[in-house]
């Protein structure tokens, strides 16, 4: 499989990172979780190397307008997590899976709020394809990152939530209004950082969670 330079480093940290590596959230041995997965999608855009996310619709009462990685629970018929993660990425964005190589499983991450147990599947976008919303009620945005946009110190926040909890995170987007943070800011952090992408930022700049993400102001 041949792949770009800046893109060797990333495989090779994904196959030596642990779970506690990126959290300190682990499954409970023998607990009963929910499964899931998630797609981490690299490849190269018309910006450069880039990393697919999407933005939920800001209408969901679950999580309004979150930046996340494809993905979602892993169903009866997928054969494993990586034909969940790429089912869902199909499902969201119209990605064609026939242009994807697989390149690692990270460990199972968990979510102790949704009791999900989440496998991130790491990818090379070998053949790109147009992508965009498939269904508006769910993805009000399909993006392409660029790695230099995630790296840039200047983008770089701890964002706040009201209710105390603070997290790494990226302003992203044209106008660099939209805020990734939670479990994929933490996720892409970590991974940044162990195969040593990762640019000195500052820690202490504050971003609080925009009201629509906090779901204020709906019905």
């Amino acid at each position: 499989m041949s792949l770009p330079d800046w893109m060797e480093p990333i495989r090779d940290g994904a196959a030596t990172i642990t779970a506690e590596d990126i959290s300190r959230f682990v499954p409970p041995e023998g607990a009963s979780t929910r499964k899931g997965a998630v797609l981490m999608l690299f490849g190269e855009g018309e910006q450069g190397p880039d990393l697919l996310l999407t933005e939920r619709a800001h209408t969901m009462r679950s999580h309004p307008g979150q930046v996340s990685f494809p993905g979602g629970s892993i169903d009866a018929s997928d054969a494993s997590p990586v034909a969940a993660a790429l089912r869902e990425a199909e499902e969201e964005t119209g990605l064609d899976p026939a242009g994807v190589d697989v390149l690692a499983s990270l460990p199972e991450l968990w979510l102790p709020p949704s009791n999900f147990a989440v496998t991130p599947v790491l990818g090379w976008w070998r053949d790109p394809v147009p992508v965009g919303v498939v269904d508006a009620d769910e993805v009000h945005a399909v993006l392409r990152v660029p790695l230099e946009e995630l790296l840039d110190p200047q983008h770089r926040v701890t964002v706040t939530h009201p209710m105390g909890y603070r997290s790494p995170g990226f302003l992203i987007g044209e106008q660099h209004d939209l805020v990734l943070w939670g479990f994929t800011a933490g996720l892409v952090n970590k991974l940044f950082d162990h195969v040593g992408l990762t640019r000195e930022w500052d820690p202490h700049v504050e971003h609080p969670l925009p009201d629509y993400m906090l779901g204020l102001g709906q019905d």
